[in-house]
């Protein structure tokens, strides 16, 4: 705990079992009271693993729901423990469990209700070793919905999130897609609802192990983030209401 508030990792793993003890062994658990564990019908060991480093809650998807529905089942089980900050690492070893500490303070503090540990301040997206196209495409993408959103974030596509409970609360997440599109469905509900993000530099890591998504995959992300975008500025002017703002 920090601050007496009860700090739940989550995992959302997809075939994780090569990078899933890297990624524990880094959490501290000196100050995170749980951490969750949601398998989303992998082909691999990941379960078994998670099972045998003694992650206690360990969910096992029978039938494969995607990104974000992975990410529902995470969100979900760590309101069930009474979790006061919700952090959500992808256990793809690609982002340092070292910053929980950091991301975690800034909320129990009450400084903001959201952290995002950022690839793109700095230099530690190109130098990680990310792509030069995945970087064009992820400024470009975030240029637009910026502007789109009105907002300034320097990147909106980190797999590293921490969320106060009340944030998962005055958001209905249920309501966006199960595929990759959900994370950027989630930033546009939770500046739709007045909540600040604050964001950290964070180091990443590319390399053969860790979780990545090919070009057509890409392609059809980003369309469905310029269309949640797009959404998000017609709501805000007032032109249409969509499902995924109301609460």
């Amino acid at each position: 705990m920090i601050n007496g508030k009860k700090i739940v990792v989550v995992l959302p793993a997809y075939n994780a079992e090569l990078t899933l003890k890297r990624t524990y062994d880094e959490i501290p658990m000196d100050i995170v009271d749980d951490v969750v564990l949601v398998d989303d019908c992998s082909r691999d060991n990941t379960s078994e693993i998670g099972r045998q480093l003694g992650i206690k809650h360990v969910i096992r998807h029978e039938q494969n729901k995607g990104y974000g529905g992975n990410q529902k089942t995470c969100y979900d089980k760590a309101l069930e423990l009474n979790a006061d900050i919700v952090i959500m690492l992808h256990p793809d070893y690609q982002y340092t469990p070292k910053l929980i500490p950091s991301m975690a303070h800034l909320i129990a503090s009450g400084l903001y209700p959201v952290v995002f540990g950022s690839r793109i301040l700095g230099k530690g997206a190109l130098k990680g070793g990310m792509p030069m196209y995945k970087y064009i495409f992820n400024r470009f993408l975030t240029f637009s919905q910026n502007i789109l959103i009105n907002q300034k974030l320097s990147e909106y596509h980190t797999g590293y999130r921490a969320f106060s409970k009340e944030v998962l609360l005055g958001i209905d997440y249920h309501a966006n897609s199960d595929d990759f599109v959900f994370d950027n469905q989630m930033i546009s509900q939770i500046f739709y609802a007045g909540f600040e993000i604050a964001e950290v530099t964070c180091p990443t890591k590319y390399f053969d192990e860790a979780s990545s998504i090919n070009f057509r995959r890409s392609m059809k992300y980003g369309m469905g983030v310029l269309g949640t975008s797009f959404v998000h500025f017609f709501n805000r002017i007032g032109l249409t209401r969509s499902k995924i703002y109301r609460r």
